[in-house]
């Protein structure tokens, strides 16, 4: 990939690693930031491969960068600017994974969320203080939190102000695990290695249907019917069977 001013990007043969890397920042998110992201993405759309996101140092990430967010207007706001990446980031074809440290707040914990699995370390923290700030946590949070944690726990999030240690998120469901600090992306790598044993096009299609909006029983048949029919499922069959 190309170089990144805001980002590490480790580029894997069944993989791809990002590390937010504004430490001293906390990792705040900013319009640079987003737009390398976009880049990541578009990569990953073309040739997909799972993603691995977290943060340099002590923190996933503190939030958007206030200096920035602080000049939006309401055309920015109307424009989408952080919720249509996370959007983009919660479609990757491929699971993804976040390894949460520290602070995970504002955007930061909108884009924790908008993966499909987070591990995170005893000193994990998520919480959306937006309205503290005269704003609302717009980027996906309003609709992916509730879908993660249940609406009561979210409003407690959303407008208690509550912020989510890492036995609570443990509790309800927002993360896998809870490892120490320092493990987390250890523990995020030997999750994906145990998802990259399983047959690419079953998850991208398990992925697909999970996100879809509603009941599809029909939509799971014929997904089913796909996989019934690739050479990687017969070998995978065969070499169970052989095994047993």
């Amino acid at each position: 990939m190309t170089h990144f001013v805001t980002l590490d990007v480790d580029e894997r043969a069944d993989r791809v690693v990002v590390t937010l890397d504004r430490p001293a920042q906390r990792n705040a998110i900013t319009t640079e930031m987003i737009d390398e992201l976009h880049a990541v993405c578009t990569r990953i759309e073309a040739d997909p491969k799972l993603l691995l996101l977290t943060g340099r140092g002590e923190h996933f990430a503190g939030g958007a960068d206030i200096g920035q967010l602080r000049t939006r207007t309401r055309h920015d706001a109307l424009a989408g600017i952080n919720r249509i990446l996370f959007d983009r980031i919660g479609r990757l074809p491929l699971p993804t994974v976040a390894a949460v440290s520290g602070f995970a707040l504002g955007g930061g914990a909108e884009l924790a969320y908008a993966c499909d699995i987070r591990i995170a370390t005893t000193t994990a923290r998520f919480g959306n203080p937006e309205p503290g700030l005269g704003i609302m946590a717009a980027a996906g949070a309003t609709y992916r939190l509730p879908q993660l944690v249940g609406a009561s726990v979210a409003k407690q999030v959303l407008l208690g102000g509550h912020v989510l240690d890492a036995d609570t998120a443990l509790r309800t469901g927002l993360v896998l695990d809870v490892v120490e600090p320092g493990n987390h992306v250890d523990a995020a790598h030997q999750l994906l290695d145990r998802i990259a044993r399983s047959a690419p096009l079953a998850l991208r299609l398990t992925k697909t249907i999970i996100n879809s909006p509603g009941t599809h029983p029909f939509a799971d048949d014929i997904a089913q019917a796909v996989l019934f029919e690739t050479r990687d499922k017969h070998d995978r069959m065969t070499a169970f069977l052989e095994k047993k």
